[in-house]
């Protein structure tokens, strides 16, 4: 489905990505990690469209889709959420969906708005304003619903998880395996708890300083000594 071919991007002096070559297809549940700076959100920014390649290639489904635009790439089914939830202000929870499927899907359709509410548990909220009506883990929620009211095939979440306190964060890991099961979507997700990666993710990809070191099982990746030293900075014996 997703296929990078030496992917680079680099501002000014900063190569943040250098030659990531990664294939993600509809049945993966993929972890995206590495250390702080390692590239993993220009990573996301450059696959969404957000941010322009300086070399390498992105296909979608067989389709070149480097001088795709961002509402493009999102009607061809790739949608993504944000690290900081940014919900439109002035506007409700069900609006904030509207929004996002008119983007993604160039279309309106309540029946699906409705099931994706029901779905991430916002349907009593439905009619509150999202900027100021909702807690935390409800923003999170949010940010995935509006990513599902694009009709994605393959799902970038951004660090969804962060800052959710226990409970919460197995509340929405269940809810992520099931979002893949129930709407057949790829998943790539960044995440910091190597816990959370190992139990979520089929496989997982280890950035560092731009490049891609490791893609495997969660086993074979977390016993890499080369993913070991990126986040300890120290050889493993």
């Amino acid at each position: 489905m997703l296929e990078l071919d030496q992917l680079s991007v680099r501002f000014g002096g900063l190569m943040a990505l250098d030659g990531v070559s990664l294939k993600a297809g509809g049945g993966d549940v993929l972890g995206l990690v590495g250390p702080n700076g390692a590239g993993k959100t220009t990573l996301f920014n450059a696959i969404s469209g957000l941010v322009k390649p300086t070399g390498g290639g992105i296909r979608f489904e067989g389709r070149d889709v480097l001088r795709t635009p961002m509402h493009g790439r999102a009607r061809l089914g790739i949608g993504r959420t944000f690290q900081i939830p940014q919900p439109l202000h002035q506007l409700t929870v069900r609006e904030n969906l509207v929004v996002a499927q008119r983007f993604g899907a160039g279309k309106v359709d309540r029946a699906r708005l409705d099931d994706i509410l029901d779905f991430t548990g916002l349907a009593a909220k439905a009619e509150s304003d999202a900027a100021t009506g909702l807690a935390l883990t409800e923003l999170k929620a949010l940010e995935v619903a509006k990513a599902l009211a694009t009709e994605p095939r393959l799902l970038l979440l951004d660090e969804v998880l962060a800052g959710l306190e226990t409970t919460g964060k197995r509340r929405f890991m269940a809810m992520l395996g099931e979002l893949h099961r129930r709407y057949g979507v790829g998943i790539v997700i960044i995440e910091h708890d190597i816990d959370t990666i190992s139990t979520l993710c089929h496989r997982v990809a280890v950035l560092n300083f731009g490049q891609l070191i490791a893609d495997g099982t969660p086993d074979e990746v977390f016993r890499d000594p080369a993913v070991i030293k990126s986040y300890t900075g120290a050889d493993h014996a």
